[in-house]
């Protein structure tokens, strides 16, 4: 562990204190991470309770630190399968609802918000393809793709 950081903390805080230590704005931090100034910010305001493995490396690589020790601060969770029936239903009612405001969708594992978007994307043929996303913002769930 490193100096002056307590073993029980939140990832929060965590990244908040090492880049402290280190003498790092969040631009730096950033900077030095190869990640978005948002990303850094959604992770020190605990929107982030885990990281996408690609993130904890940059950010392990910002904070010069090894991934295991960033991994150590996310939050634990028991993650039980979802259905692909609810995946396919989840995919479909953001399409549904793309343009609708006020949609909410919640998730199936601990039913907090979905945070949705839909990415376009193009095939080798130049078409539109549209893939729903969405993760969880309390828990590991992600949508998956098929």
């Amino acid at each position: 562990m490193h100096k002056n950081i307590k073993e029980n903390i939140s990832l929060a805080q965590y990244v908040v204190e090492r880049r402290e230590i280190l003498g790092l704005s969040r631009e730096e931090l950033a900077l030095k991470s190869s990640l978005d100034l948002n990303t850094i910010a959604s992770i020190e305001e605990g929107y982030e309770p885990f990281l996408a493995t690609t993130i904890r490396q940059k950010l392990a690589k910002g904070l010069r630190v090894d991934n295991k020790e960033i991994k150590k601060h996310e939050r634990k969770e028991d993650f039980t399968p979802v259905k692909k029936s609810k995946m396919d239903e989840i995919r479909e009612l953001i399409l549904l609802n793309s343009t609708n405001p006020d949609f909410e969708i919640r998730c199936p594992l601990c039913n907090s918000k979905l945070i949705t978007r839909i990415a376009k994307l193009y095939d080798l043929e130049d078409n539109l393809v549209l893939h729903p996303k969405a993760r969880c913002s309390k828990c590991p769930f992600q949508l998956s793709d098929n």
